[in-house]
C-alpha cells in the first residue's frame, strides 16, 4: 500500500490548494499559541526569581551605599502584577521558542529548495547563540552602568521606578542581542549571492563607522569603554562573517567554471583545426557542388 503524502510533501510539491494552505497556516499557529500560553505559565512560576535577576544591579548597588533594602517605585497598585506578567510572557516566548520557531519553519520550508534549507539549519544554530551572548553582554553593561547613572545623585538616596526600570534594562539587552545578528545576516546576504566577499571586504570602512555609531547610540554610559567594547565585538564578528563569505565564495567558483569571467566579457573560444582536403566530398560534409 502507497504512503500517504504528508502535508509537507504535499506543500512541496505545490499540490496543496491555497484554501489547505491556510488551514494550514491556522493549525500550526493555534499550536504555536497553545505552546506559548504553556510556557507562560511556567514563567509565572518562575516570574520572581527572573524579576529578582534583572534587578539585581540596582539592588547591589543601593545596598551597598546605605540603604536598608531594596525598593522601587510603583505608579498604581496593578504595577506590579502586570510586571510579573510581562516576565512571565517573555519567559514563555523563551521556552516555547524551539516548538513556535518550528511551526513557522514546518509552514515556510516546503517552499524552499533543499540547499536552502539546510543553509537555514545552519543559520539558525550559529543566530541563537550569537542572540544569547549579546544578550548576556547587554546585562554585563548595565550592571556596570549603574554605578554612573545613580551615583550621579551625590546623596545616593534614589529609588526608580519598576517598570521603568525593567523596560531600560530589556531593552538595552535586547539591542545587544539584535547587534550580534549583524554578522549572520552579512552571510545571509551572500549565501543568497545578493554581495560578493570582496565587496564586503572593501566595505570595511564603511562598516566599522556604522558599527561604532551604533555601539555609540545602544550603549547605556556616554563613556568611550562600553562604545569600544561592542563596536570590536561588532568588527571582529563582521569580519569572520567576510571569512565565511570568501570560503563560500571559493566552493562557488570551483563548481562553476565560468565564475571568474565578468558578465560583459566574451567567453573565449576554441580555435578550429583546419579542413583536410582529402575529406572534401564525404557524405558527411554539406557540398554545394554534390548537392546536385
Amino acid at each position: 500500500m502507497a504512503r500517504r503524502q504528508s502535508n509537507f510533501d504535499r506543500a512541496a510539491d505545490g499540490s496543496m490548494t491555497l484554501i489547505e494552505h491556510i488551514r494550514e497556516l491556522r493549525t500550526r499557529l493555534f499550536r504555536a499559541c497553545i505552546a506559548i500560553v504553556i510556557g507562560t505559565v511556567i514563567g509565572y512560576l518562575v516570574s520572581t526569581r527572573v524579576q529578582g535577576f534583572i534587578t539585581k544591579p540596582y539592588c547591589d548597588f543601593s545596598i551597598s551605599h546605605g540603604a536598608p533594602r531594596c525598593s522601587f517605585n510603583l505608579n498604581g497598585p496593578l504595577d506590579q502584577f502586570m510586571l510579573q506578567l510581562k516576565v512571565s510572557l517573555y519567559v514563555g516566548l523563551v521556552l516555547a521558542a524551539p516548538f513556535w520557531l518550528y511551526q513557522l519553519w514546518a509552514f515556510v520550508a516546503p517552499g524552499l529548495h533543499r540547499r536552502e534549507r539546510r543553509y537555514s539549519y545552519a543559520f539558525a544554530a550559529v543566530a541563537a547563540p550569537l542572540f544569547a551572548v549579546g544578550f548576556y553582554l547587554g546585562f554585563v553593561l548595565v550592571s556596570r552602568s549603574m554605578v554612573f547613572f545613580l551615583g550621579l545623585n551625590p546623596t545616593y538616596n534614589v529609588t526608580v521606578n519598576l517598570d521603568g526600570y525593567f523596560e531600560f534594562v530589556t531593552g538595552v539587552m535586547l539591542l545587544f542581542g539584535a547587534a550580534f545578528e549583524f554578522p549572520v545576516l552579512i552571510a545571509m546576504l551572500n549565501f543568497a549571492g545578493i554581495v560578493s566577499a570582496k565587496r564586503l571586504l572593501g566595505w570595511w570602512r564603511i562598516a566599522i563607522f556604522l558599527m561604532f555609531f551604533f555601539a555609540a547610540v545602544v550603549t547605556p554610559t556616554p563613556d568611550p569603554f562600553n562604545m569600544t567594547i561592542l563596536g570590536l565585538c561588532m568588527a571582529v564578528l563582521y569580519f569572520a562573517a567576510v571569512g565565511v563569505a570568501f570560503l563560500n565564495d571559493r566552493r562557488r567558483a570551483r563548481r562553476n567554471q565560468y565564475s571568474n569571467l565578468n558578465d560583459d566579457e566574451a567567453s573565449p573560444i576554441e580555435p578550429v583545426s583546419p579542413v583536410d582536403s582529402s575529406t572534401w566530398g564525404s557524405p558527411y560534409r554539406y557540398d554545394d557542388d554534390n548537392s546536385n
